[in-house]
């Protein structure tokens, strides 16, 4: 699965869960009939993705304080195109691994969402939960990096701008530590 995430969306952006799966299932060499991959896409469509409670009232946020506003991920754009649905005009910009031709963990992805945008390194801020992908690697560009935890983890990331435990704090912090633009 992973490899498919990684490596085969950012080439043939699936549509759907039957697409993706059955991509899966071909790599593990795996042979399931048809009974069994509807099965296991109706599971898959039964259990949609879904924002946090707090992510669709930050996006609006952040937009009306003029602020440009980009999703930047690995996860396949059908997975939660619903999910976004309600705020997807919000964003100026869905940057996944297809549209990116590379997955999260290419600086490459990172640098054509800049390219976008028409923002300088400085200006963009990455916020995210993975260490290494959201906070390092953006950081490594010179894009500012708000680490977002959640769950209260004792992290070291001394790499991190700032650490927020939810994203009502993200466009607060945003705008104490880098500026309104």
């Amino acid at each position: 699965m992973a490899f498919v995430s990684f490596i085969d969306y950012p080439k043939y952006g699936y549509k759907n869960w039957r697409s993706y799966f059955s991509k899966i299932f071909w790599r593990l060499k795996a042979k399931v009939n048809e009974e069994t991959l509807n099965t296991i896409v109706g599971l898959l469509e039964s259990r949609p993705y879904q924002l946090y409670p707090d992510a669709a009232r930050v996006v609006i946020e952040a937009k009306e304080k003029g602020f440009k506003t980009a999703i930047v991920t690995t996860i396949a754009y059908f997975q939660f195109k619903k999910a976004i649905q309600p705020i997807r005009n919000y964003f100026d910009f869905v940057m996944t691994g297809y549209e990116a031709g590379c997955d999260k963990t290419n600086p490459k992805m990172y640098r054509k969402v800049l390219e976008i945008l028409d923002a300088r390194p400085e200006e963009a801020v990455m916020i995210g939960d993975d260490v290494p992908i959201d906070i390092i690697l953006p950081k490594k560009l010179g894009i500012n990096a708000i680490l977002l935890n959640r769950e209260g983890k004792d992290l070291e990331c001394p790499q991190a701008d700032a650490v927020i435990n939810n994203l009502n704090r993200a466009v607060e912090t945003i705008i104490r530590k880098f500026g309104e633009n």
